[in-house]
Formats: structure tokens, C-alpha cells, sequence
């Protein structure tokens, strides 16, 4: 029996074990509230005055409760008797914190409850969300409570109680929320969804319709790829002379990234560089890169110029203030200097520029490596997190990578691409993009098909980073999370309502993998339609 297959078996004996402890318990909370009489009965009842055969409690009449079917599912219940809970008119939400605010007039406005804010008393109905001290605790985990006609949101951080107004919301979808206690938290830190709005552009009203989607399954990261060689698409002061007709202005990346953090969502800008510049280049033909020969080298900018460099830190340090968040996405892949089979030959002036830089030994892959070094340092600067795709962590330099550079694996099929485990034995954290699973690319180009969302929840799992295998499981901390991503190769293939129907199913299979990594509970046919009616 494989590992996978003991956990799974060990995690199912655990749940029936907290369901038989659950009803034990239901049947000792009646034994409670008969034992407040002082005679196993509540006052005036038969067991009270002595009768051999007491008055069954009236939670008796209840069977256990089930786990609410949610995405992605809960990862524990414990069952109890009981009605449950359902919305309705009067109810309130109450906090017992003004940061809570936001969350409570959401789930408010939602299931159509009365905001009242902070309180401290109880009436029949509430809805309570509540902070709580939870020192090292997830601050992502939440406890759901449905006890006596209320419900308890708690949580150490207000992102927990978020997620548990979307069990809720999801819960009373279909007819109640069960009686019980729900404990839940996610196995993964990172659960995203990357956009390419370079290639193709999308309305902001659209992004913002991603954005509620995401929130109510629990992402936490929405990546916008948005400068490339067709287009580069917010908004500039610094370098308006790059930016494409088509474009998002930032005033509505500031309400995309607003929204997202009302979502707990953190919004992660990419200006991809030193290749995927050719919209900058249009603008400045004098930055590209060109060989031997003369010939011009699509997409890539000549990283022995200065002003090159000047100008993306110029957008880095522009854009710090648009994204707010604590990542950023240097990008760094397919330069295509480091494509060819002799860089130094092809390439001369970059190969001087390198020996200038680093020593009579360095050569491109050295300089290319100091161009990310440098792009990492001038994010650094605003507190930003990095991250680059493998790719662009090159095995041939002497320079090393940046060490907090986090590594986006997306693919081992490009030119000295590594396995995922070089990059794990050096102690670099990972974050899975495996193009074979969660690459959404429009019209299919190469060997790309579209994904789908029930080979993702039957064969995928975060530690699949290359291919159908995953690496060992001692690494699985250095495993962040995983990101489903949408990339507009041909752009026109799809219209951005085939986009959203298309990745649907897809996004509900990715988190609930990375909410929990192990074996499903429900089929596949079972979380389709699940999915199809919480939609």
C-alpha cells in the first residue's frame, strides 16, 4: 500500500472516530442540560423526581448532522443533533471586533442578515464573528460553530474568519448549515491564479468577477502578467511611451487591488524581463538585444546597456506603490540569448560586459543571473517578496541566484531546465505552476491542451511540480502552494466568457488540492456537480 493510500485510510478512521466521539458528546450535552435540574433531569421531569425513565432531551429528535459539502471541503466536522441554521429576515451579524467590519457587512449583504456591528449580547439567529487571541495559530484557520439556533465565525486573523463566512455561505446553499463544529485550515500558504493580461486584454469588470469567484474558494493570490512583447498594459507616468492603446488605468488596478484585499487576496504584479520586453522595445529600439551578425533577437533587451536596466527599475519602483502586497513576480525566463548553443560567440558584447562585471571567467548566464540579482534588489527595497520561473535560475553561471528568490516552476521542457528537486536540495521554496496540469493556454499552441478539472482532482496534488510524479514528501514545506494560469498565446481563440466558463471547474479542482493535498472524499462526478450547483 502506498504512502498516499495509509494516510488516506489513517484519515478516515480519524473521521469516523470523531463522528462516534461526536455523538457520544451530543448525547452527553443532553445529559448536561438534564443534570441542571440536580437529578440527571431538567426540574419537574420524571428523571427528576426519581422515575427509572427520564424525558428524552428534544435534541433527541435530530439525527447526527453531516459535514456541509463545500469547496474546497472542510478538512474536519465534528457532528452534533440539531437543527441547524438558515438565514433569515431579522437575523443579525454581530463582531466582536471593528476590524471585522468588512467581513461582517459582506456576509451581511450576502445571505441578506442586518449588520449591527459590534455587540456583546446574544439574540436568536445571530451570526457572530469573532477574533481571538489564537497566538501561533494559522492565521488562516478558522473554527465554524452551529449550536442552538446561532453561528460562531472565530478566528486568529481576520482572513480565517473570512474563510469561515464562505463555508457558511456555501453551507446554507444547500438548506442549512449542520449543526456541529467545523475546524478547518489550509495544508498550502499560496493558492493562486495567474492572468496574462499582456497578450490579451481584459476588462477590469471581468478581473473583478474573477476576483469574488476566487475569494469565495479561498485563493489568496490573483498574479497579473502584464507587460510582454505584444502589449504592456496598466497605466504609466515614468514611461508612458510604452504603454498599449488597450490598457487598464490605475485607477482600476486600484479598485481590482482593493477589492482583492477585501478578499484577502493579494494581487502579485509581473513585469517580465530581461526577455518578453518587446512592447518596451518598440518603444526603444535601441535596447535590443542583437547577435553577432546583427540580427535582432525578439523580446529580449541588450543587458549590457544601462538604460535597460533603468528603465524596468523605473516601472518596479512606479508600480510599488499601484500593488501594495508583499510579492512580486520578476519573471526571467526564455532569455533568448542563453538559447543558443555558444552565448559568448553569439553574443560578444554581453560576454565582455560579464568578464567586466564578474571576472575573466564569467560569461552571459552570469550576467543574465546579475540582471535578476538586481531586479530582486530594487523590489527588495519596497519590502516585496520575489519570485522567478525556473528557467531563469540558469545551472551554467558561477553568479548565484539571489537566495530569497523564490522559484515558480512551470516546466522542464526548456534548455537547461532542472529538475524540480535541484532546486529543493539547495533550499529554495517552490511554487507549483506545472504546465502540464494548470496551463490554460488559449488556442492550444505546441502540445498544450486545455486542462481539466478532473485530471487536476484525481492525478494532481502541489507536490506534482514537472510531469505526473511528485517529489518526495520531506519536502513538502518548501512546497508555498500552486497557481492555475491563464496565458493568451492566441489571444483571439476565446472570448473572455469562454475564458471564465473554461477555467471554472479547473480553479475549484486546484483548491481544493492545495486546501487539502489528500485523497478527495467525493468523486469526481460528485465535486462536478457540487461544483455546478455552487456556482
Amino acid at each position: 500500500m502506498s504512502q498516499h493510500r495509509r494516510r488516506t485510510s489513517a484519515r478516515r478512521v480519524k473521521q469516523r472516530a470523531v463522528i462516534a466521539g461526536a455523538a457520544i458528546a451530543a448525547l452527553g450535552v443532553g445529559a448536561g442540560l438534564w443534570a441542571s435540574g440536580g437529578d440527571g433531569g431538567p426540574p419537574g421531569s420524571a428523571a427528576a423526581a426519581g422515575s427509572p425513565s427520564a424525558t428524552p432531551s428534544p435534541t433527541r429528535s435530530y439525527p447526527l448532522s453531516s459535514a456541509p459539502r463545500t469547496i474546497p471541503a472542510v478538512r474536519e466536522h465534528t457532528p452534533e443533533r440539531g437543527p441547524g441554521w438558515q438565514p433569515a429576515r431579522g437575523h443579525r451579524v454581530v463582531v466582536n471586533d471593528a476590524a471585522l467590519a468588512d467581513e461582517g457587512r459582506l456576509i451581511a449583504g450576502e445571505l441578506g442578515l442586518t449588520y449591527a456591528g459590534e455587540k456583546d449580547d446574544e439574540r436568536a439567529g445571530d451570526l457572530r464573528l469573532e477574533m481571538n487571541e489564537g497566538k501561533g495559530a494559522n492565521p488562516e484557520s478558522y473554527t465554524l460553530t452551529v449550536r442552538g439556533g446561532r453561528v460562531t465565525v472565530s478566528g486568529p486573523a481576520e482572513a480565517g474568519v473570512f474563510y469561515g463566512t464562505r463555508t457558511l455561505k456555501q453551507a446554507v446553499r444547500g438548506g442549512s448549515a449542520p449543526e456541529g463544529v467545523i475546524r478547518d485550515e489550509p495544508d498550502k500558504p499560496r493558492r493562486g491564479f495567474m492572468l496574462d493580461i499582456a497578450r490579451k486584454h481584459f476588462s477590469a469588470g471581468w478581473i473583478e468577477d474573477r476576483i469574488r469567484e476566487l475569494g469565495d474558494l479561498k485563493f489568496n493570490e490573483i498574479g497579473l502578467h502584464f507587460s510582454d512583447d505584444q502589449a504592456f498594459r496598466i497605466e504609466s507616468e515614468s514611461h508612458p511611451e510604452v504603454v498599449s492603446e488597450d490598457h487598464l488605468t490605475k485607477a482600476q488596478v486600484k479598485k481590482i487591488v482593493d477589492l482583492a484585499a477585501s478578499r484577502h487576496i493579494t494581487v502579485v504584479p509581473e513585469i517580465d524581463s530581461p526577455g518578453h520586453l518587446g512592447a518596451v522595445i518598440a518603444a526603444h529600439p535601441d535596447l535590443q538585444l542583437r547577435n553577432a551578425q546583427g540580427t535582432a533577437v525578439r523580446g529580449a533587451v541588450d543587458i549590457s546597456k544601462k538604460k535597460a536596466a533603468d528603465i524596468v527599475d523605473d516601472l518596479l519602483n512606479e508600480y510599488a506603490g499601484l500593488f501594495p502586497g508583499s510579492r512580486w513576480h520578476l519573471g526571467a525566463d526564455e532569455y533568448q540569448a542563453l538559447t543558443v548553443s555558444d552565448p559568448q560567440a553569439s553574443f560578444p558584447q554581453l560576454a565582455a560586459a560579464a568578464r567586466e562585471r564578474y571576472g575573466s571567467g564569467a560569461g552571459v548566464a552570469d550576467l543574465t543571473t546579475g540582471w535578476l540579482n538586481d531586479r530582486t534588489a530594487t523590489v527588495r527595497a519596497h519590502d516585496r517578496t520575489p519570485r522567478a520561473w525556473n528557467d531563469g535560475f540558469f545551472r551554467s553561471a558561477s553568479v548565484p541566484a539571489d537566495g530569497d528568490l523564490e522559484v515558480a516552476y512551470w516546466t522542464g521542457k526548456e534548455i537547461g531546465a532542472r529538475q524540480p528537486l535541484e532546486y529543493l536540495q539547495a533550499g529554495r521554496k517552490v511554487i507549483n505552476y506545472n504546465d502540464e496540469f494548470l496551463y490554460y493556454v488559449l488556442g492550444q499552441p505546441q502540445t498544450f491542451v486545455y486542462p481539466t478539472g478532473e485530471r487536476i482532482y484525481e492525478q494532481w496534488t502541489p507536490r506534482v511540480l514537472r510531469g505526473t510524479e511528485a517529489v518526495p514528501a520531506r519536502y513538502d514545506d518548501q512546497i508555498l502552494g500552486g497557481s492555475f494560469a491563464v496565458w493568451c498565446d492566441l489571444a483571439n481563440s476565446q472570448t473572455e466568457q469562454q475564458v471564465a466558463a473554461g477555467i471554472r471547474l479547473p480553479l475549484a479542482a486546484t483548491v481544493q488540492k492545495l486546501w487539502d493535498p489528500r485523497e478527495p472524499e467525493l468523486s469526481w462526478t460528485e465535486f462536478k456537480a457540487l461544483a455546478d450547483r455552487l456556482r
